[in-house]
């Protein structure tokens, strides 16, 4: 059985720490990073990448050091989304238009026809075709 090298440290091996944009002001210079761990971490504007746009809730990875204030950010990440399976399945916007152009054609008619008192014939297609517009723009 093999020992591990001299000097080798799996078992101390150090988790970057991650969390949210609690806030951030460009102009104040500063905001907080609220951590996985429950700890609220000083953000200030030296740590933030150049040409980087935090916005709360955004998804980062940092460095922590100690200041006399207590703990702050000394470098920063952001953490791209993966995307959901749903973005993936995601129709694009040209695809979109002309169902959006049909449906309006459809609910024109519909709207003729409850105006003279009966309901549309078809109403469970059109109910299943807003449905599924709606799920492509809910994602």
């Amino acid at each position: 059985m093999k020992r591990p090298a001299h000097g080798c440290r799996h078992e101390t091996e150090r988790k970057v720490p991650t969390g949210k944009v609690k806030f951030f002001d460009e102009k104040k210079g500063f905001g907080f990073i609220l951590g996985d761990d429950g700890s609220q971490v000083y953000l200030p504007a030296g740590a933030v990448p150049l040409g980087v746009r935090l916005h709360p809730g955004t998804r980062v990875e940092y460095g922590v050091g100690q200041t006399r204030r207590g703990e702050a950010a000394l470098s920063l990440s952001v953490i791209r989304k993966e995307k959901s399976l749903a973005e993936q399945a995601r129709r694009s916007p040209e695809e979109i238009i002309p169902l959006i152009e049909d449906l309006i054609l459809i609910l024109d008619r519909a709207t003729n026809m409850l105006r003279r008192g009966r309901y549309p014939e078809g109403g469970p297609r059109i109910a299943r075709a807003l449905r599924t517009l709606a799920d492509d723009f809910d994602v």
